[in-house]
């Protein structure tokens, strides 16, 4: 993977960037998504934010190397401190971590979302969690898609502030509101997968001297809740 060829999983967020776009990337790596983006010259200009001097050093050698240097710029920061509101960013995409760092992402830099960008996320774990927090910040979803990459499952999800009320009820929150619409072979494969796992950690814990029941319950409605999806 590079610039050029992105992964499966990168090639999908960049299906949702929209043309001639401010766009930042937090946690950017290499820089190979914006880097793609303004070889393609889908946005107008790329912000590439690292917290780590490594990925930082990394995505000024891509940058260079591409010659990129007038469509991106680096900066090393944390999360969305990347950025001031006269970057005129807006589009910010998050990728490659937890829901809940995500949303702690979101959480600290809220200043810096007062001129409401489109947000693309692709949380590797706990979705549920960064559906919840985008309900309550009047982000509303407005597409989802599920990918296969190299036998490794992400949920993408694209957030559009706005003003208009609106609520996911808990199956929505944490299955997705379109992917439960779509219920792609993936999204099948991903719950079914799920559900043996956790099925699995019941037996083992109903195994112990003293068996976590809340625990198990608190599983065990979570299998149901994955059974009747399915």
């Amino acid at each position: 993977m590079d610039s050029k060829q992105l992964s499966k999983r990168l090639a999908t967020i960049a299906k949702y960037v929209p043309n001639g776009c401010r766009l930042l990337d937090v946690g950017s790596d290499h820089a190979y998504l914006p880097a793609y983006l303004a070889i393609h010259h889908v946005i107008q200009h790329g912000i590439a934010s690292e917290v780590a001097k490594g990925p930082y050093t990394n995505m000024v050698n891509e940058i260079k190397s591409t010659g990129l240097e007038k469509m991106l710029t680096p900066r090393l920061a944390n999360g969305l401190h990347a950025i001031t509101l006269s970057d005129h960013v807006n589009v910010i995409t998050i990728s490659g971590m937890g829901g809940e760092l995500i949303k702690d992402i979101l959480d600290q830099g809220q200043a810096k979302l007062a001129n409401h960008p489109l947000l693309i996320l692709q949380p590797n774990v706990d979705a549920y969690i960064l559906r919840k927090w985008l309900m309550m910040h009047h982000y509303q979803l407005i597409h989802e898609t599920i990918v296969d990459d190299h036998h490794e499952i992400y949920e993408i999800m694209v957030a559009k502030w706005t003003t208009q009320s609106f609520k996911y009820n808990h199956q929505q929150l944490f299955f997705g509101p379109f992917l439960l619409k779509q219920k792609s072979p993936v999204f099948i494969k991903k719950w079914h997968d799920e559900r043996r796992h956790l099925e699995f950690v019941i037996k083992q814990m109903n195994r112990s001297s003293k068996p976590p029941l809340k625990r198990i319950k608190a599983i065990q409605h979570r299998c149901q809740l994955i059974k009747e999806v399915l």
